[in-house]
């Protein structure tokens, strides 16, 4: 069994070929997957700790399992990150594990990867200029898949709440070569930017439909609860809505309550990621299009994830019977 850190998964998944490999992935099927499960401890000072596992399993292929926990005590009392986790891969045939995985860097990747994949299928090829929304540890690998590609992409623009946070994602951008600003006013950033990525905790919408100029994608990435909503019901009427996967509308703030009034409803859906690669629906049709993707993740962008990087470990050429 083969333990993978941080550095070694970063490595393994540059975006160049993982995009590539999980387009790949897109065109054929998804891997067996049962529900998740949820543990939660209940704690007398405030919220619960809990425990999360997602399976993924392509029969005779491989297993995967993705083990996360939240802490939320864990800065207060410890100084260490309130969310860790590890993956597991094990051999399809016989059930042994392969390797266990660094859980932050495969998410930070994975995440980052599938919206990528989502902006090369719908964003403008002459994308100018991003807004990151958000400035926590996943922000920079946002940025740095979407300019992956669109190399077209000149300027960064960055909002976050605090500005401690949203000066060190600038730092560090800038350090890698790729010009980034801080910006103060969301709202006219959000009329300026012709790929909006946002990556928040937040329970109120944020991004405002009536500011996007023609021709703007915006990629969703927070909102991974019924309780959380990072953009308004203009985004949804003005924009062509796209999802990584159908059953990202099921979980998802971003498109219960909406679809509980009535302003959309889930066949207003214009298609995902397996209906874009396979192309059984069309993405963008025209320059001035706005077009919306919401990434709500899911075990099997998880396993493609996990796959491609076993099989970069063992010099393997990517294959998974998903594609095939």
């Amino acid at each position: 069994m083969q333990m993978i850190d941080a550095a070694r998964v970063h490595e393994l998944l540059a975006y160049d070929g993982l995009i590539e490999a999980i387009r790949q992935a897109h065109l054929g099927g998804m891997p067996r997957m049962s529900d998740r499960l949820i543990y939660r401890q209940p704690h007398p000072d405030g919220e619960p700790d809990i425990f999360i596992i997602l399976p993924a399993w392509q029969p005779r292929e491989g297993l995967l399992a993705k083990l996360v926990t939240s802490f939320p005590r864990n800065k207060q009392l410890h100084g260490i990150s309130t969310v860790n986790s590890i993956y597991a891969f094990m051999n399809g045939e016989t059930g042994v594990t392969e390797a266990i995985i660094d859980g932050e860097a495969m998410i930070f990747r994975k995440t980052s990867a599938d919206s990528a994949l989502g902006a090369s299928l719908l964003a403008r090829a002459d994308a100018k200029i991003l807004l990151m929304i958000g400035a926590g540890r996943l922000a920079p690998y946002m940025v740095r898949a979407h300019c992956s590609v669109r190399p077209s992409i000149k300027n960064v623009l960055v909002w976050n709440r605090t500005s401690v946070n949203t000066d060190r994602l600038v730092a560090t951008l800038n350090a890698e070569g790729i010009h980034a600003t801080a910006v103060s006013d969301l709202d006219e950033a959000l009329g300026r930017a012709d790929i909006i990525s946002s990556a928040t905790m937040a329970s109120e919408p944020i991004v405002k439909g009536k500011l996007l100029q023609p021709g703007a994608h915006v990629d969703l990435v927070g909102s991974f609860t019924p309780e959380m909503r990072e953009s308004d019901d203009d985004v949804l009427l003005r924009a062509d809505v796209f999802v990584d996967h159908r059953q990202t509308t099921e979980r998802s703030g971003e498109f219960l309550g909406p679809f509980a009034r009535g302003v959309i409803t889930p066949a207003d859906i214009k298609g995902d990621l397996f209906e874009l690669c396979q192309a059984r629906v069309t993405g963008r049709t025209s320059p001035e299009q706005i077009t919306v993707m919401k990434n709500g993740g899911g075990s099997h962008i998880d396993y493609f994830v996990a796959k491609y990087l076993m099989d970069r470990l063992n010099g393997r050429p990517f294959d998974t019977s998903c594609a095939s």
